[in-house]
């Protein structure tokens, strides 16, 4: 008892030098890999470069690229080129205008994306809607799964896509893996959801997932003009010698400014058709409202035929992306912050989310 009363000060002081050390220390080992112990933040960025033919540029640095967050430079201090797991949803409109030709495009234009996703540890659910918004199937890496589940759907109805992406944001923000993401595909504009577009973009905007969107328009103008990449073999997955803690979810209260959108056409609540009246043509803006700010982007195909290629591309594009990180500036004040990313190469192009909101 003498003994252990004699080494009790010691071991204390013993203790507090190691707990002051780990409080400056910026890392400490957790039960799934490395996280900031110190109250520090990173905000994480994914970003997609490409040249003027539209390629990927591959073999960058960390000192190739600037972040401004709300126009004041920010230290890059976390970078990785390697290709990452992803979880990710797909959610796909199964209204009566997919049947037939379009209909048996997007489901192999599915089964082909979830092919390309070929990481053992990339994980997949999938939503369909209508007149409402269903989980057809929840958390997954089971791909022949996802086919037969794909294969079962019979398209018929109206269209919910807002009621949809709402539900499958905060999902696909609740995967395991650090990349996260939605695939949109629809050909019709909303006319049945109980959500705005305004709505949906002040959930993306809370979230770090990327949002895709391919749309079929046969009288719009198509922005898809890449060749379908081929499906690649699983490569060896080689670990991350550096950590790319949390960065902030939902919980923001102050909604963002919203733009100005056209009158209403026939849409779910704040939709609009691009044609003016109570017509299901895609509603292009509205798609890109959901995916510009995120990182993602909208596609926009004239025939069914083209689906494949362009929901491929997306799947190519996943497993070529930069990953940033930088400590937060320490804001919890509920606001959105803007994030921009640039390339020190005049000659390429970045795409990257715009911003995210500071939690409380």
């Amino acid at each position: 008892m003498k003994n252990n009363l004699r080494r009790g000060p010691r071991a204390a002081a013993i203790a507090a030098v190691l707990l002051a050390i780990a409080s400056v220390s910026p890392l400490a080992q957790g039960q799934d890999g490395f996280r900031f112990r110190s109250g520090v933040e990173l905000i994480n960025v994914t970003a997609t470069v490409t040249d003027r033919a539209g390629r990927f540029a591959g073999r960058l640095t960390k000192d190739d690229f600037i972040i401004y967050e709300d126009d004041k430079l920010v230290e890059v201090t976390h970078f990785n080129a390697d290709r990452t797991p992803a979880s990710l949803g797909i959610v796909v409109d199964t209204s009566g205008s997919m049947v037939g030709e379009k209909w048996s495009a997007a489901v192999s234009s599915i089964d082909r994306f979830f092919r390309m996703m070929n990481d053992e540890l990339d994980e997949f659910f999938l939503y369909r809607f209508s007149a409402n918004a269903d989980l057809v199937l929840d958390w997954t890496n089971d791909r022949d799964r996802l086919a037969t589940m794909v294969g079962r759907i019979r398209p018929n109805g109206g269209t919910a896509m807002y009621d949809a992406v709402v539900e499958a944001v905060p999902m696909a923000q609740s995967g395991q893996n650090r990349k996260k993401a939605v695939v949109i595909i629809s050909d019709g504009n909303d006319t049945s959801s109980r959500t705005s577009v305004a709505e949906v973009k002040r959930a993306i905007r809370e979230t770090e997932v990327l949002v895709y969107a391919v749309g079929i328009d046969g009288q719009g103008q198509p922005t898809f003009q890449r060749p379908t990449p081929p499906i690649q073999q699983p490569q060896p997955r080689l670990p991350i010698p550096f950590p790319f803690p949390g960065g902030r979810g939902g919980g923001g209260r102050v909604p963002p400014p919203q733009p100005q959108y056209p009158p209403p056409g026939g849409g779910g609540r704040g939709g609009y058709s691009i044609g003016g009246g109570a017509d299901d043509r895609l509603n292009v803006l509205a798609l890109r409202e959901m995916t510009d700010d995120s990182g993602g982007r909208t596609e926009i195909v004239r025939d069914a035929r083209d689906l494949d290629p362009a929901v491929a591309s997306i799947a190519d594009e996943l497993s070529q992306q930069y990953y940033l990180g930088y400590p937060s500036p320490g804001f919890r004040d509920g606001r959105w912050h803007t994030i921009r990313v640039e390339v020190r190469d005049p000659s390429l192009k970045v795409r990257a989310r715009k911003g995210y909101v500071a939690t409380p």
